[in-house]
């Protein structure tokens, strides 16, 4: 009966956390990438941080954020949010869900307190910059 209860499983969908420079700056972004065959639609991504303060012991939640998305082709890629490095400290979590013609898919996605750094980057093709990617 549970395993009834189970989606299908997410494949070929990626979260990207990559860092950039913009006017001397370095900045993060948080990508999408759609590496399936298939269009990907009515895509609904939330993201929230949670985790310990390293200094006060204190439990730290940032607030959750949606975002939509009504398409997303085969290969492409859309930009989700900035990200601040402060929070990389923390569990980042992106949950999505979306559409393959008449099936319903969903994968949440965490990227591990510390596992993102420059130490960590690689070149990431579909997105022209260094960053780290969860698969």
């Amino acid at each position: 009966m549970k395993e009834g209860l189970l989606g299908p499983t997410v494949e070929n969908v990626g979260f990207a956390i990559v860092e950039e420079t913009v006017e001397n700056e370095k900045i993060y972004n948080v990508y999408l990438l759609n590496m399936r065959q298939d269009i990907m639609e009515g895509i609904i991504v939330t993201s929230t941080g949670y985790g310990e303060n390293v200094n006060t012991g204190e439990r730290v939640r940032t607030s959750t954020l949606r975002h939509c998305l009504e398409v997303l082709l085969p290969g492409e890629v859309a930009k989700i949010e900035p990200i601040m490095e402060e929070v990389f400290g923390l569990a980042n979590e992106y949950w999505i869900s979306f559409w393959v013609e008449d099936v319903m898919y969903d994968k949440k996605y965490v990227f591990l307190p510390e596992t993102v750094s420059s130490a960590k980057m690689k070149f990431i093709p579909q997105l022209g910059f260094k960053g780290v990617m969860l698969t």
